[in-house]
């Protein structure tokens, strides 16, 4: 039984961690209707602009504050630049190929700007594990957890009472008839990549501390993320935290306790939950359903 609850409670961290990215591809897919690929590495290379004021000798919470700034910027310039003149003429597989290049220049660039080493990264709160029981978490897993839910009650009331957050589902919905309404649908795309990059930043900063700062930290967890997406229903931040919890509580115990799985098979178990969401319910657990008229 400790075996269990305490797989129960790792799952629950690195459920909070998938959460957290899937919020962001949320944020991003709710905007402009496609994924974001290089959610994960514009995340890391924000946390490296932390770490190396940090460095620096500016105080952590500084550094966090101008990076989470400068994150926002980099995500809405990328918006500007690199995804809105291919939004109305290129497909989507096009802009999902922009998005991987970025990725791939993200990688490269934070190892040429500040080397490929492992580096440890300063814990934003620290002192000894709390005691669930039989189980233990720690301080920094606990407030990873807290800012998700955060994050979530804060994205469900962007999206459904303001006034940004209804541009956002009529720009997706009907790009055209929401721009000759007069909607500024432009500025909210802008602000939504924004605030999808200084979201993966602040996971980032939260995260590292646990796993080591490193070009291609949060890699290994796209796969998951996008199961927690595509679980919870790809416009659903609410389904983004139920499916990122799911993933991680899944992968944890199929890695204990199914045979032949172990710590390095668990990505078959995000598979197999992607394939049995897009065979029995493709809008996911909390997504909305497409209708078509025929």
């Amino acid at each position: 039984m400790t075996l269990f609850l305490q797989q129960i409670v790792d799952g629950l961290s690195s459920g909070a961690l998938y959460a957290a990215t899937a919020l962001s591809l949320v944020l991003v897919y709710r905007a402009s209707g496609f994924l974001n690929f290089a959610q994960a590495e514009m995340a890391t290379f924000g946390t490296f602009v932390v770490w190396q004021l940090w460095i620096w000798g500016v105080p952590l919470w500084a550094a966090v504050s101008l990076s989470l700034v400068l994150s926002f910027f980099g995500g809405a310039l990328m918006e500007r630049t690199l995804i809105r003149p291919l939004t109305r003429s290129a497909s989507h597989l096009t802009l999902i190929i922009v998005t991987l290049g970025v990725m791939l220049i993200l990688l490269n660039g934070a190892g040429w700007i500040f080397d490929f080493g492992v580096k440890e990264f300063p814990s934003v709160l620290g002192g000894p594990v709390v005691e669930l029981g039989p189980a233990v978490i720690s301080r920094q897993s606990l407030v990873v957890i807290c800012t998700v839910f955060l994050l979530a009650a804060a994205l469900w009331v962007l999206f459904q009472h303001t006034r940004i957050g209804l541009v956002m589902r009529a720009a997706v919905d009907n790009p055209e008839s929401a721009d000759l309404m007069g909607l500024p649908t432009g500025t909210v795309l802008t602000i939504s990549w924004g605030l999808a990059a200084a979201i993966g930043t602040l996971m980032g900063v939260l995260v590292a501390p646990q796993v080591f700062l490193a070009p291609g930290m949060l890699l290994p967890t796209l796969i998951y993320s996008f199961t927690a997406a595509i679980l919870g229903g790809l416009d659903s931040p609410q389904g983004a935290i139920v499916g990122g919890f799911i993933v991680g509580i899944s992968e944890n115990l199929a890695g204990s306790y199914l045979p032949g799985i172990g710590a390095d098979f668990k990505q078959a178990v995000a598979l197999a939950i992607i394939m049995a969401v897009l065979l029995f319910k493709s809008e996911g657990l909390f997504g909305t359903k497409g209708v078509i008229r025929v």
